[in-house]
């Protein structure tokens, strides 16, 4: 199977309470993670946005940063991120992500079932 750009489905919305809105290109839809998981997408904070603080339970989320950079929050400790760096957020663990610089952040996001 082979999915052109022009035919992924997008969303554009607040993300768990952080600031402005997340662009998100779904890689994967419902009924293609063989019940292990339930997001797999490519995601676009633009400066100034984030993804707010949220906890994981049951699953657990992976960021791979592909372009820019900013803050992390992994459970309450801020550290810069930026290109090439990966954040783990396991079962139970709080994380939140904000494009602190100035060009849009772009970033892998992968939500697996613990």
């Amino acid at each position: 199977m082979l999915r052109h750009f022009d035919q992924l489905a997008t969303s554009e919305a607040p993300l768990k309470g952080g600031k402005g809105t997340v662009k998100g290109i779904r890689l994967l839809n419902d009924g293609e993670f063989l019940n292990k998981g339930r997001l797999f997408n490519h995601m676009i904070l633009k400066p100034g946005c984030s993804v707010g603080a949220h906890q994981h339970t049951g699953d657990m989320e992976v960021y791979y940063i592909l372009s820019g950079d900013g803050l992390y929050d992994d459970n309450g400790t801020m550290m810069p991120i930026r290109a090439g760096d990966v954040a783990i957020c396991a079962d139970g663990e709080t994380h939140m992500l904000e494009n602190t610089g100035t060009t849009d952040m772009e970033f892998i996001a992968l939500i697996l079932y613990a």
